[in-house]
């Protein structure tokens, strides 16, 4: 048996991922780009339905209060995308709802000036206002720390060996709502994800006048077939008799959207009326703001790469959170319950495409403002079962968790200091929020709980997050655990290039803003 040669079992580190028929900046047909553009709102409606779904019973809102914030959250959230992919970072990612401010919302939501009150359309305004006043004030720190270029400088001491574990956990994090989403309903869940699965890998090469529908259009099919599938199995009467929580992940017409919402309704800033301030409340988003902040770094960066674009410049990374913190400004006023951040399994489905244009999220975009003022049209898509969301979320997060994992080709692995702080970073990422989310599950409170509530949902809420929890200990440890000498295995020689606008003739190609607005704020 002949020796192996080193080339044989070894791969080049490559800049941009290869494979993708349309990068950032190159453009499918409009009729390929606009069905791909359907395709990014669907997936986008999972988290623009559930956070509304969640939140607004707590609230005291009714159905019809229910309706009119999911379509505020689309409409504002296609505002904020076509922000973002027109001035802020450039790369083709979906602006939508954030987990990350459930935590301080809820606190609002039970601070005891609203839950005393008797009336619950009224308790649902004063809740309202409340949370739009806090966004509003907590906006301030993306605006701040992205438009001075605070963050930019913060990027500085990020590596390749720091950045795996966070752009990691930001896919690998949001475990909890993929499979034990889908056993919640597995008759439709299982099915779902085979059959995306087997559309989008094992069929792909199967194509239709030269076009690979199936890959393309993995998505749309499968949802499809699923949804008409989980219609029958709801009409013919096969969930009459199972308990109340079944029905509601697998019937098709518990969510009551369609038969709530108006068929034309344009939101607007200050509809539920003038937001209310509370220093407490401010102070407590301001830790979400974060999170988001930091959430939004990993998935940015996730997306260049799924974009087949190379890491995004200091300078651009700063502006994207500005407007980001824009968009959270947005939120407060038009009355969202929540603060935006990117939309990762939108990131993911770049990759399950291997579609990266910027027109076809721009497209979607507006698909998302379209959809969110015809009321009774938007409704009828968003009463798709979570379940089958779920399922799709098991492939699309796992995508974006690879790709933080596709930046260790960068780096020294057989280096005994990447390994320990890549694994340490990576577990701890896992288990401390695993901790936080167990011990508020039993104790109805989190692991903080003071008489400053503020100070609670501070570290109730950082803690709880994966990516940030990561972020914390890989930055601390790559940059304070022999790291003088060891500039080469942390892959610095590479990252180093990326962190100015100039250092990579490329960055012109994919990150200039349009209509020649660099004459006017010219890149550093």
């Amino acid at each position: 048996m002949s020796d192996f040669k080193p080339e044989e079992i070894s791969h080049p580190p490559m800049d941009q991922l290869q494979g993708f028929e349309y990068c950032i900046d190159s453009n499918p047909s409009w009729g390929e780009a606009i069905a791909l553009g359907f395709q990014h709102y669907i997936l986008a409606l999972g988290t623009a339905v559930m956070i509304p779904t969640f939140l607004v019973p707590l609230m005291g809102g009714s159905d019809d209060d229910k309706v009119r914030v999911v379509q505020t959250l689309l409409f504002v959230g296609g505002i904020n995308t076509l922000i973002q992919t027109l001035f802020g970072t450039r790369l083709p990612t979906i602006i939508g709802g954030s987990y990350a401010f459930l935590i301080p919302t809820i606190s609002i939501i039970h601070d005891s000036s609203f839950s005393q009150i008797a009336n619950d359309h009224e308790r649902f305004l004063q809740t309202m206002r409340a949370i739009q006043g806090a966004l509003i004030v907590s906006s301030s720190i993306q605006i701040i720390l992205g438009y001075s270029q605070l963050w930019g400088i913060c990027t500085r001491f990020f590596s390749p060996v720091g950045m795996v574990p966070v752009v990691s956990l930001v896919g690998f994090g949001l475990f909890y709502r993929g499979f034990p989403v889908v056993g919640r309903c597995v008759e439709i869940g299982v099915p779902m994800l085979i059959l995306f699965v087997a559309l989008s890998q094992y069929l792909k090469h199967l194509n239709v006048r030269r076009l690979p529908v199936l890959e393309r259009f993995a998505l749309l099919i499968s949802i499809a077939i699923l949804w008409l599938y989980a219609h029958i199995l709801t009409v013919s009467g096969a969930y009459k008799y199972r308990p109340a929580k079944t029905q509601f992940n697998c019937r098709t017409d518990r969510a009551n959207l369609i038969s709530s919402a108006s068929w034309i309704k344009i939101p607007y800033p200050l509809q539920w009326g003038a937001p209310t301030f509370d220093a407490g409340h401010a102070f407590g988003m301001m830790a979400a703001v974060l999170v988001s902040l930091v959430e939004s770094t990993g998935a940015y960066k996730a997306a260049a790469r799924l974009a087949s674009a190379t890491p995004p410049p200091a300078h651009v990374l700063s502006r994207g959170i500005g407007w980001q913190g824009i968009g959270i400004l947005l939120d407060g006023l038009f009355g969202t319950v929540s603060g935006s951040t990117v939309s990762v399994e939108n990131v993911g489905l770049l990759g399950s495409t291997r579609v990266g244009s910027r027109r076809v999220i721009q497209i979607s975009a507006g698909f998302m403002i379209f959809f969110s003022i015809l009321g009774k049209f938007g409704a009828l898509f968003a009463s798709i079962p979570f379940t089958i969301f779920a399922a799709l979320y098991c492939v699309l997060f796992g995508l974006v968790a690879a790709v933080g994992l596709s930046f260790l080709q960068f780096t020294n692995m057989n280096s005994m200091r990447n390994l320990f702080i890549v694994g340490v970073s990576m577990f701890l990422g896992l288990s401390i929020p695993e901790y936080f989310f167990s011990y508020t599950e039993s104790a109805n409170h989190g692991p903080a709980h003071t008489k400053a509530e503020w100070f609670n949902d501070y570290i109730n809420t950082i803690f709880s997050s994966p990516a940030t929890v990561a972020l914390i200990i890989s930055v601390f440890l790559d940059n304070t655990l022999d790291f003088k000498e060891t500039g080469k295995d942390r892959g610095m020689p590479w990252w180093v290039r990326f962190r100015t606008f100039k250092g990579d003739s490329r960055n012109e190609e994919f990150y200039t803003l349009p209509f020649n607005l660099n004459r006017f704020f010219p890149p550093s």
